[in-house]
């Protein structure tokens, strides 16, 4: 089986304006059934969670069903997922709480290959604790982690390694797994920033060897908001700053103020939607997901297939800075005698969504030597391969 394109593509009301967004990786268009459930919950009746009135009931549900779709997604207990306004503020908390039990002297790990998201709370938090930072390098040529520096980088002082599933710009997806194992060893807790990874793979957190993993439901059809997930056991060792009268559970005792129910009830909806895209014969939501989420996978690589071709056929005029075997449907690119956001702007004129920038990607930028703006060509699920075409067609037509 695969994806109905053509029905998958009707429950997108942005789609039906023609453009085509190549923009995935800076967040996905919303299908109706998503901007449906966040309606619905808004309007209720609704009140703050509680058991006894109507309105009570439905934000407790929209609570449960949130924890419930993410629980299945990610393959993690539904205790052990924390919703946050967005995986920065996520990775912003969870830094200041995992800083609380650093010494002078420790160290950590991190990744050249990341978005800023996944370095900069850590760089800041190290800073305050007097921790020192050690890096993982890109390999240039090959725009994959230099393994090598990872096992200078690891000492018995290490004791966190944050590293990325997947890069928002190159696509590139480092060997998470085998990342995580050696930083175990080493007695090092591992963060991993799947926001970019959700968006193409189903997710497995323990599977990856993730002490936490964090995502965001508006790169996979979605409302914007964040996502952790970890053990609820490893959860509970950690003691954040509340108010007195908030919860002190797991996984509440991290999510501070009144939860945004409608928003949770949406990612809910995306969750439920990526399910029903090609489930197969599958019985519970994890299994439908299994198999929608091979068929997108298959899919947006055929689709990615075309684009690398058709940007061959431009020759050296076009420059593929993407290079990874292993890594998502996403390109980064510069031009010859080009700006990319001259790039943008025209393919913008003929109704091609693709932006220009470096994308909070500093690490890599910096370590591969490239130069701000880029242009970037990320595929989604609703892609064709006519709105591919279109891209290289429009490209063609600057160049």
């Amino acid at each position: 089986m695969a994806i109905d394109l053509t029905a998958l593509r009707a429950h997108f009301p942005s789609l039906a304006t023609g453009l085509a967004f190549f923009d995935g990786p800076g967040g996905t268009q919303t299908p109706r059934p998503v901007a449906d459930a966040i309606t619905a919950t808004l309007t209720g009746p609704l009140s703050n969670r509680g058991t006894v009135t109507p309105s009570e009931l439905n934000a407790e549900r929209a609570v449960a069903e949130f924890r419930a779709a993410c629980s299945d997604l990610l393959n993690v207990p539904a205790h052990g997922v924390v919703h946050g306004r967005s995986a920065t503020q996520l990775t912003y908390d969870f830094s200041r709480h995992l800083a609380r039990t650093w010494n002078a002297g420790d160290e950590i790990v991190l990744s050249r290959l990341d978005h800023d998201a996944n370095v900069r709370p850590w760089v800041q938090a190290a800073e305050r604790a007097g921790v020192r930072v050690r890096w993982i390098e890109i390999d240039p040529e090959t725009t994959e982690l230099d393994l090598d520096s990872y096992e200078q980088a690891l000492t018995p002082r290490t004791r966190l390694v944050a590293v990325t599933a997947a890069s928002n710009v190159l696509g590139t997806k480092p060997p998470v797994r085998r990342i995580a194992d050696r930083a175990h060893e080493a007695g090092a807790l591992v963060y991993v920033d799947g926001v970019h990874y959700a968006a193409h793979h189903l997710v497995d957190v323990p599977a990856l060897g993730a002490d936490l993993f964090v995502c965001s439901p508006y790169k996979f059809l979605g409302p914007h908001c964040g996502v952790l997930a970890a053990a609820p056991e490893f959860l509970e060792t950690l003691r954040p700053d509340k108010l007195l009268p908030s919860p002190d559970t797991v996984p509440e005792r991290f999510e501070f103020g009144t939860l945004p129910y409608e928003v949770l009830a949406g990612a809910t909806a995306a969750v439920d939607f990526l399910a029903e895209l090609d489930p197969g014969t599958g019985v519970s939501r994890r299994e439908r997901l299994t198999r929608s989420l091979e068929s997108v996978h298959k899919h947006e690589l055929s689709l990615r297939a075309r684009l690398e071709e058709g940007l061959g056929s431009l020759g050296d005029t076009v420059t593929v800075h993407s290079k990874a075997p292993d890594r998502t449907p996403t390109l980064l690119m510069t031009l010859e005698g080009r700006d990319a956001r001259e790039a943008q702007a025209h393919l913008a004129a003929r109704g091609v969504v693709a932006p220009a920038g470096s994308f909070y990607a500093c690490e890599p930028f910096a370590a591969l030597k490239l130069e701000d703006p880029a242009l970037r060509a990320g595929l989604a699920p609703y892609n064709t391969a006519d709105e591919v075409d279109r891209f290289l067609d429009g490209l063609a037509s600057l160049l």
